[in-house]
């Protein structure tokens, strides 16, 4: 194998294997930092030696014990500076070799508690969001520091800084590599899906840069969430998360042109969905609806989708179900945004006056001021009202206000397009 080739397997192996040794390693030295630094070493060391030796059989096996060597050897130089370290280096050997058949069989398991704690610990809510995010897809993701950087469009030297300080926040505040028990988990298990999500929509609708999607973010809170999914097999909003990720992403395909232009979900190609991906969707809000408890914010969002995932064509779109669900998400989690997209669901349902209605009530709103999405959606009902010159300021607005390029050329064609009309 030569080195190259060798290098891209190392790769693949360790976005597959880095989260369960990180936490494994985090359950074994009871620091996360440490554990990521021991992580790291093993890594180097198959990049040293791999290209040469060859893949190991197992290759997370492989990382595991060089990681746990890596581990002992600290103690014992420890133990050589400070000789009242001797015992305490013999007393983690001991629990090493006690632990190790356990640590092979989580390796070999496809999910572990392990990971479960470190999902919890990465998207403490001691930590910023920003945070939490850039140190899950460091940690859980397996994303280096770079690439988490290329995909939020920071400097590579933003996002080091966020990771560092997160760990060093997560010392300081010694927050326990478990998962929470009692009133403390719901608000935990909210924060871990809040950052999963967020992850997952910079993929689908990127807030700025040149490409209107990045799937490749996608597949990283897809394979986060289906990790919590099976480990949290009860919790309702856990699978109605999935299920959301899941047929939103059946979409990705047909979201773009041949060009990577913007194709919005009314024109879509259907045939390009992936209807794997929607079997799988409605499977997880099949299973979330199963548990007997009322629908959460996600729950809902991903019965919206199904909507959508069920009509064959834009036409059989039952959009006056959708208004339904859009006003018990809006009782639910009341919201500006959740308000505008029912107010585009009114307009599928009962005509584009009654949606622009909507859309007029929320024109004074503080939060929405520059969110480009308003004015976008009342161009669009103006223009199917025949408004064509009001339109067009609406959509030049929203073209000022984004910054995704591929979204705002989108819009400046729709403003060039609005047919001349009353003001």
């Amino acid at each position: 194998m030569t080195t190259s080739a060798a290098h891209r397997t190392i790769d693949a192996v360790w976005r597959i294997e880095s989260a369960r040794l990180i936490a494994a390693l985090t359950r074994m030295v009871g620091d996360l930092g440490q554990a990521e630094d021991l992580a790291q070493d093993a890594l180097v060391a198959a990049l040293e030696r791999w290209p040469e030796s060859g893949i190991p059989d197992n290759p997370g096996a492989w990382l595991m014990a060089t990681a746990r060597h890596r581990a002992a050897d600290s103690w014992r130089r420890r133990k050589m500076l400070d000789r009242k370290h001797e015992e305490l280096g013999r007393e983690l050997e001991e629990r090493q070799e006690a632990s190790l058949p356990d640590l092979d069989a989580a390796l070999d398991d496809p999910v572990g508690d392990d990971i479960l704690r470190l999902i919890f610990t990465t998207c403490h809510p001691v930590l910023p969001p920003d945070a939490r995010v850039a140190l899950t897809l460091r940690l859980l993701g397996g994303l280096a520091t770079d690439e988490i950087a290329r995909a939020f469009l920071v400097p590579t030297a933003t996002v080091a800084q966020r990771i560092v300080r997160a760990k060093r926040t997560l010392s300081e505040a010694r927050v326990p590599f478990e998962v929470p028990r009692g009133p403390e988990l719901a608000g935990r298990l909210a924060s871990v899906l809040e950052v999963i999500y967020l992850v997952f929509n910079e993929g689908y609708a990127a807030t700025a840069g040149d490409d209107w999607t990045r799937p490749a973010l996608c597949d990283d809170a897809l394979r986060l969430g289906r990790i919590l999914a099976a480990l949290a097999p009860q919790e309702s909003e856990v699978h109605g998360l999935v299920a959301l990720m899941e047929i939103q992403a059946s979409r990705l395909r047909a979201r773009t042109g041949r060009a990577g232009e913007p194709v919005l979900l009314l024109d879509q190609d259907r045939a390009r969905w992936d209807y794997v991906l929607v079997g799988r969707g409605l499977a997880a809000l099949a299973h979330a609806e199963s548990l007997g408890v009322a629908l959460g914010p996600y729950a809902l969002q991903a019965a919206i989708a199904a909507c959508h995932a069920r009509a064959r064509t834009a036409d059989e779109t039952d959009w006056e179900r959708i208004t339904a669900l859009y006003d018990a998400l809006a009782q639910l989690v009341p919201s500006p945004v959740v308000e505008l997209n029912r107010a585009v669901a009114l307009s599928m349902a009962f005509g584009p006056a009654a949606g622009l209605e909507a859309v007029d009530a929320l024109m004074n709103e503080p939060s929405l001021r520059d969110y480009h999405l308003l004015p976008s959606v009342r161009g669009d009902l103006l223009a199917r009202l025949g408004r064509g010159d009001e339109a067009r300021d609406q959509f030049l607005r929203a073209a000022s206000l984004t910054r995704n390029a591929r979204e705002r050329t989108l819009l400046l064609a729709r403003a060039a397009g609005a047919a001349p009309g009353t003001r």
